[in-house]
Formats: structure tokens, C-alpha cells, sequence
């Protein structure tokens, strides 16, 4: 599970023994998170007894919390009084708040379902670092990957392999609210094409939450502070890693679901359930397409302008709701009725000016890639993308051009002259790499009064095996065997 700052990593899958069968990724993501604690806004622990694992996190030591208020054991009294209240709070949360009643005057706590009141209410803007699920409970964990072994016969001796095999990013909407345009386009689920895909992360778009004072282009690749090089070199990592993994990317709603269907999280958290019951070849998105659960959204016109509808790609069905999401539901139809399932028969005008909005964001963000020069630096996909954001035309083709989405294919990439570059540059990088690793251990080895720790560690071993390996590197054939990875985006030096 991916947060905010994840490291990762694209192998190919010829070089692993012990994947999954069942999946034929030519290439295969590894991601790890690099944060302990996640940074986490539960809404609905409002709701005294309804987030468990919040108040379970809540009863435990060590945590930080922000934007709660600071509650005295004369608080804990008053809620325990509150006896229908008190009682809807799960058991950890009702021994925090005795233990409090208990304390005296001294007595401080936090309750799950008390923030802080900012300008006389409740702030919209909580958060807690919850401690990560694998460190909070390490026998899942461990359980997970015991039973994976035992299912691909693993043996003890080697790694078991859990590379990704399902991308399914949230996608934040609102509806008008005051100055604040409407974002409110996207129904339950849709699949999107690299094109259409990677203007939405260029634009990295979002809606309106409580932890925003609006809605605009945020995200990952606008957290400059986090992250010193120009956005253009991690697209175009991102797009070399979807175009060798083969990875399928269904967006999932938050927030809303057209102008009047209040979801919060609740499709996002749905999404995994139903995607833990479906085979790996009901996942594949032409078996989708050609079934009949997933449709094209085609553009039409409304009050005499093209809405471009068509840039949200594929979105799911009735039959899709009646297969899958019936594998969680009983009367699944229900849950998600057909107004959700195309959010322009909710308010036509509300949908059309979502379109518009996102068009507008695009092409704004897009115009930021020319004016400070890093479009440059884009990889041929990107850079024909950026100019379809921009001028809505990329050498006299529109985005639905067969010499366009033929630039979004692996193949086309790997036949390519600069993605054979980044595999030169990455040559190059390990390169540099291991002459600085034979140089320490020379200069290491070259001390006299070192000698006994030298050998103690080996060092005239390790210097052999880095020289090998060095020489290993600088071979001509060394750049084929890097094929399958994203490489690295060579860089022009000043």
C-alpha cells in the first residue's frame, strides 16, 4: 500500500523465481513505505464506537495527535455520565476515557471523537501518525507471507516475491460550494489509458477535502520541498514503469459521486474488497471492456458546447455492479444506482463545468512543463501529451490519433532510441557506483595500520568481487541486460 513518500522499484520478471503464476507482467513493481507513521484524518471516528481501528490506535502510548482537543478528567466524568454515548465506544476507547475519570485534576486524554473546536466547532482537519499495520501487527504480516510460500511452494532459502498487482488510486470530488468549482465527473470506478491517465497525474487534480482551504492541482508532484528535481523526471520514471509492468489503473471516487452522493471513503475502501473476489483475468480491462462492465465515455453536447467526457476514459457498468460488487452485496443495485453509475444524469450543467474545470487545470498545469523549460526533458509520450494539454494538438493529431496512443505502447518504448539512453545513463550511474566502491576499499586495503581490521573484514575479498563486478558493468552487454527496468533519466549537466 502506497502513501506519501514510497520507494519502489521495476525488475524484470525473467530474473525471479517464485511469482505468482497466475499473473504475466513481463515486468514486475516492488514498493516499500518509507514511513513509519502514516498521517492520518479519521473522519467517521467522529462516531463514537463506528472507527474501531482508530480507537483502538487511540488507547495506545506514544502517539501524536493534531487538531484534537485536550480533554481533563472532569471531561471523562461528563462522558461517562453520558452513559447511551459512552457505551457506543469501543472497549479500548472506554478504558482510556475511566482511566482519565479516575486521574484527578491532573488527568489529560484524547478521544477519537472529540477535535479540536476552532471558532466555536469542530475542526474538519484532524489527524493522527498512526503506527504502520505491518509494525502494529507483525503476525499478520508474517501470517501473509508464510501462506504465500506455502501456496507457490517456496522453499526457506529464497524470498517471497509480492510485487504489485493492483493499482487503485483515489480520486477526490466535489460538488459547487460557494466560489469553489465542481469536481464531480467520475462514477464508482473508472479505467483510464496511459493517455488519459497520465494528464490526470501531470494535473494531479483534486477536489475539495477538510484538510484543504480549496480545490486545485496538489499532490505528490507539487510538494516541491520534498523533492529537489523538476516533476518531469519522476513521470517519466512512472510512465517507463507502467509501460514495462503492463499495470491497469482503475481510479476509485472519494469525496463524491456526482454532485449529490456524499461516498467520503467509503468506494475507496470498498474497491479492494471487491477486487480480493475477482479472478486475475476478471481484472483485465478488455476482458472488462468486451463483457460489457466497463463503458466508454464518449463526448456530447450540452447547451451547445462539447463536453469532453471522453477524457475519463472507461467507467463501470450495471452488469459490473451486478457481477462483482454482488460478490460483496446482496442487492448490490442498491448501493450503487444508476445515477451514480453516469453522474451526468444528476445535473448535466454540475457535470459539464466539472469537465471544463479539469480541461482548465490541465492545460494550466501543462503550461508550467514550457514556461520553465522542463518539457525538454519529457520523454517523446510526455512531451506529445503536454502539447495535447496545451494545444489540444501534437503535430496536427489529436489525442485520439493511432501515431499518438502508439506512443503509449511497450513496445514502441522499447524499440526507442531514449529509453535505450536511459539504459546507457543507468550503465553509467552503476559504473561510477562501483569505481567508488573499488577506490574506498583500495584506499582501506592501502593503510598500514588498518591491516589486521583489513583482514579481520575480508577486504582483499570484497575489493576482488567489487572489481569483477566493475568490470562486469563496463561491458558492452551489461546495457541488455538492464531491459525490463525503468533505467534513469540522463541528465544534462550546466
Amino acid at each position: 500500500l502506497e502513501d506519501d513518500i514510497t520507494a519502489s522499484v521495476v525488475v524484470a520478471a525473467g530474473e525471479l523465481q517464485g511469482l505468482n503464476p497466475e499473473y504475466r507482467q513481463p515486468s514486475v513493481k516492488f514498493v516499500k513505505n518509507t514511513e513509519r507513521r502514516l498521517f492520518q484524518r479519521p473522519d467517521d471516528a467522529i462516531h463514537p464506537g463506528y472507527d474501531k481501528q482508530t480507537e483502538r490506535d487511540f488507547a495506545q502510548p506514544g502517539n501524536f495527535f493534531s487538531n484534537y482537543e485536550p480533554l481533563t478528567g472532569a471531561d471523562a466524568i461528563g462522558l461517562m455520565e453520558e452513559a447511551i454515548t459512552f457505551d457506543q465506544f469501543t472497549a479500548p476507547m472506554q478504558e482510556i476515557i475511566r482511566r482519565a475519570a479516575n486521574g484527578g485534576d491532573g488527568a489529560c486524554f484524547v478521544s477519537s471523537a472529540h477535535p479540536r473546536i476552532v471558532e466555536g466547532k469542530p475542526s474538519k482537519n484532524p489527524r493522527y501518525l498512526q503506527l504502520r499495520q505491518d509494525f502494529a501487527d507483525p503476525r499478520d504480516t508474517y501470517l501473509a507471507e508464510i501462506g504465500t510460500r506455502l501456496r507457490r511452494r517456496i522453499p526457506l532459502r529464497r524470498p517471497v516475491y509480492t510485487p504489485v498487482n493492483a493499482v487503485l488510486p483515489g480520486r477526490r470530488n466535489n460538488p459547487p460550494e460557494g466560489p469553489i468549482r465542481p469536481l464531480a465527473v467520475f462514477n464508482p470506478i473508472h479505467y483510464l489509458e496511459l493517455p488519459e491517465l497520465f494528464m490526470e497525474f501531470i494535473c494531479s487534480m483534486t477536489g475539495k477535502s477538510p484538510s484543504t482551504t480549496g480545490a486545485g492541482s496538489e499532490g505528490a508532484l507539487t510538494k516541491g520541498p520534498f523533492n529537489a528535481l523538476p516533476p518531469i523526471i519522476d513521470l517519466n520514471a512512472a510512465l517507463v514503469s507502467y509501460l514495462l509492468t503492463g499495470d491497469a489503473v482503475f481510479v476509485t471516487a472519494a469525496g463524491y459521486v456526482g454532485p449529490h452522493f456524499r461516498v467520503d471513503h467509503d468506494v475507496s475502501l470498498l474497491v479492494p474488497e471487491v477486487w480480493s473476489r475477482m479472478a486475475v483475468a476478471e481484472r483485465d480491462p478488455r476482458f472488462l471492456i468486451d463483457g460489457g462492465y466497463l463503458e466508454k465515455c464518449t463526448d456530447f453536447i450540452h447547451n451547445g458546447r462539447t463536453v469532453r467526457a471522453s477524457l475519463l476514459g472507461y467507467r463501470i457498468t450495471k452488469r459490473f455492479v451486478a457481477a462483482f460488487f454482488g460478490r460483496v452485496f446482496n442487492h448490490p443495485d442498491t448501493v450503487l444506482t444508476e445515477t451514480m453509475l453516469r453522474p451526468e444524469l444528476q445535473d448535466a450543467a454540475i457535470f459539464a463545468e466539472g469537465m471544463e474545470n479539469i480541461i482548465a487545470t490541465q492545460s494550466r498545469v501543462a503550461q508550467s512543463y514550457f514556461d520553465d523549460g522542463s518539457i525538454e526533458s519529457a520523454c517523446p509520450p510526455l512531451r506529445a501529451l503536454l502539447h495535447l494539454m496545451v494545444h489540444e494538438q501534437f503535430e496536427g493529431k489529436d489525442l485520439a490519433h493511432p501515431e499518438v496512443r502508439a506512443l503509449f505502447t511497450r513496445d514502441h518504448m522499447l524499440a526507442s532510441g531514449w529509453y535505450a539512453e536511459r539504459l546507457s545513463a543507468k550503465q553509467a550511474v552503476n559504473a561510477r557506483l562501483w569505481a567508488r566502491h573499488v577506490r574506498t576499499l583500495e584506499a582501506f586495503v592501502a593503510k598500514p595500520n588498518y591491516s589486521d581490521e583489513a583482514a579481520r573484514l575480508r577486504i582483499a575479498d570484497r575489493l576482488e568481487r567489487a572489481r569483477k563486478t566493475l568490470d562486469a558493468i563496463r561491458a558492452p552487454e551489461y546495457a541488455k541486460s538492464l531491459r525490463g527496468t525503468i533505467g534513469v533519466q540522463p541528465l544534462k549537466t550546466a
